[in-house]
């Protein structure tokens, strides 16, 4: 595409922005925005957006492609835009060794996002047991965190964090039942909905 190509030329970076807001945009030229704007700490953050926005974290594999994993990969280290790391760290995409490494990053959203994320190893998400609360509340929601911490969650103090568990797909038949003693309503009404949809 000329216009691309164009701005790209003209250094003009609204008009990028404007373009990295379409999530139908082809992930090649994405790619190109970036590799000419890797220190422009707003093009940094569109492409990561542009990356979140084309991704589901319901159908995994949709817009899979070796190119958004480069970029994601990219993405991860590129120090100019603290917000990008944010959508790397949520993205399903994103490889397990990223997640790792972004587990170990200074900001904490940066962590509560990586625990959130159902590609994150389970060895890292046992790690953040022990972390801040706002990490620690990211685990409630994940499949993938390990039995044993959802059960101990399924006490915390939090109600949001009881709501995310009573949601999770992966919680135990033996914790929900208990979340149906819940003094919060929503939390009750969300384990009930998670039982009635497993039978």
């Amino acid at each position: 595409m000329s216009s691309i190509s164009d701005a790209i030329k003209l250094q003009d970076v609204d008009q990028l922005i404007t373009l990295l807001e379409d999530k139908s945009l082809p992930i090649e030229e994405v790619k190109s925005i970036y590799e000419s704007f890797r220190s422009n700490k707003q093009i940094v953050g569109q492409v990561a957006m542009n990356l979140s926005l084309r991704t589901s974290v319901y159908e995994h594999t949709k817009e899979y492609s070796e190119t958004m994993v480069a970029l994601l990969c990219d993405i991860a280290t590129n120090p100019v835009d603290m917000g990008a790391r944010w959508a790397v760290a949520k993205n399903p995409h994103t490889p397990p060794s990223v997640l790792e490494l972004l587990a170990k990053d200074p900001v904490n959203l940066v962590r509560a996002l990586v625990a959130t994320n159902p590609s994150t190893p389970t060895a890292t998400l046992e790690g953040f047991f022990n972390d801040e609360k706002i990490v620690r509340d990211g685990l409630s929601g994940n499949p993938n965190t390990p039995v044993k911490l959802l059960n101990i969650l399924c006490d915390d103090n939090d109600k949001m964090v009881r709501m995310r568990l009573a949601e999770n797909a992966s919680t135990p038949v033996v914790t929900l039942n208990k979340l149906l003693q819940d003094t919060d309503e929503n939390v009750v009404r969300a384990a009930q909905k998670n039982l009635e949809d497993r039978s």
